[in-house]
């Protein structure tokens, strides 16, 4: 077992809960914008003026590619 966080089976997670300290991906909030961009990041889902997530589903798929 990893001593990453477990994320939930279903759903959208919102930044902190994706990049480091405290989520799996250990990249800087610079750094996975700047992926997001030029495609090596999953594009996000915006709930809101000021409100982005991402699909679980993404992230998931992101980590078994050996990115994170």
């Amino acid at each position: 077992m990893s001593d990453l966080p477990e994320l939930p089976a279903a759903g959208l997670l919102r930044l902190p809960a994706i990049i480091a300290p405290r989520g799996p991906i250990p990249v800087s909030k610079s750094t996975w914008w700047a992926g997001v961009k030029d495609g090596r990041f999953p594009q996000p889902v915006k709930l809101g003026s000021r409100i982005t997530a991402w699909r679980v589903e993404d992230i998931r798929e992101l980590m078994s590619r050996g990115v994170a």
